[in-house]
């Protein structure tokens, strides 16, 4: 079998009901959270599902863990059939989740750990053995008898990760698994997934993200997801080479861009403009970042925007999920589903 991962014509929806006043009824609408997705990822590799918040990556996992049914199409893990055979694909995965709630923290990590080896069945021997080896990994053994709610989030993200590996699963799949860390904490997570859990053990990872810069280093191939359907699957460098005739032109302003004015201009073909921390970010796509520049700060000039930086930058994953969507991965806060 070449596949860790089947996914086949898999499609979720569910119903949001949100009330306006609370004399009125509360509003139905459906919301299409996977549109018919088909991916395979093959054994061993990193696979990575990118995009951002409210896309369908967190509701894909929950299928695949079998925490959630879909409503449509078939899912297989390690061959396993992920509603018929749920008790078998748990077997075979370790799940890890952003939220630091997945762990108890009134516990010690030890206790943690071996709490949860029992539930997967390992005798009491073999789970301290197995433990005392996550904790030396993870470099938690100094602490492993603290309670966690004492940890720092990094340290908590390090038993959650303990946690999904005491069964010693070939499969692993991490959703978000460096979401709210330090930079630098989340660079030795990365490191750690890719060198020793991927390189050296062999281990399939199927991780959801909606850090571009996460997905460009870890995987072996990526999947773009947008309003839960599928709108690219290839290796970060097939991806970006798609739009390598493009330059980008990237200006900050402290005033809202004409971008209207910007897109009907010559040597121009996409605009998408972003407002953070009281500042305009312009990102503008064209064949000539030359004389683009030179027209497009004469049109701010003339409609006295003020420009505070301008540079031009090589194409990105997000600038690939940008021309597909014309929108950021970054856009829109919504909850994750």
């Amino acid at each position: 079998m070449n596949f860790s991962i089947e996914i086949i014509n898999l499609y979720k929806k569910f119903v949001e009901r949100k009330r306006k006043f609370y004399i009125l009824p509360k509003e139905k609408k459906e919301v299409v959270a996977l549109n018919h997705v088909n991916l395979r990822v093959k054994r061993g590799e990193i696979f990575g599902l990118l995009g951002p918040n409210g896309a369908g990556k967190t509701t894909l996992i929950k299928i695949l863990s079998t925490l959630i049914l879909p409503d449509e199409g078939e899912a297989y893990v390690d061959g396993y059939d992920v509603i018929r055979e749920a008790g078998k694909v748990r077997s075979r995965i370790g799940l890890m989740t952003g939220g630091e709630r997945s762990i108890y923290w009134k516990l010690t990590a030890r206790e943690n750990l071996l709490f949860f080896a029992k539930l997967y069945k390992l005798d009491k021997k073999a789970a301290e053995k197995r433990v005392n080896e996550l904790l030396e990994l993870m470099d938690l053994k100094e602490r492993a008898d603290d309670k966690v709610e004492d940890y720092s989030s990094g340290m908590k993200m390090k038993v959650i990760l303990a946690k999904a590996l005491i069964h010693d699963p070939p499969i692993l799949l991490l959703d978000e698994p460096t979401l709210g860390l330090d930079p630098n904490f989340a660079r030795e997570i990365r490191k750690f997934i890719k060198e020793e859990l991927n390189e050296k053990e062999g281990k399939t990872i199927f991780l959801t993200t909606h850090y571009m810069e996460e997905a460009d280093m870890l995987c072996d191939r990526i999947a773009l997801i947008d309003r839960g359907e599928i709108i690219r699957i290839g290796t970060p460098e097939e991806l970006k080479r798609e739009i390598s005739t493009r330059n980008v032109l990237v200006l900050e302003t402290l005033d809202e861009p004409p971008t209207k004015e910007l897109e009907a201009m010559s040597y121009i073909e996409q605009v998408v403009t972003s407002l953070s921390n009281g500042k305009y970010e312009i990102k503008i796509y064209t064949k000539n970042s030359v004389e683009a520049a030179r027209e497009v700060l004469n049109v701010l000039n003339n409609v006295k925007v003020r420009v505070v930086s301008l540079k031009v930058e090589e194409p990105t994953l997000e600038d690939v999920f940008i021309k597909y969507t014309g929108r950021r991965l970054k856009d829109e806060e919504q909850s994750s589903v």
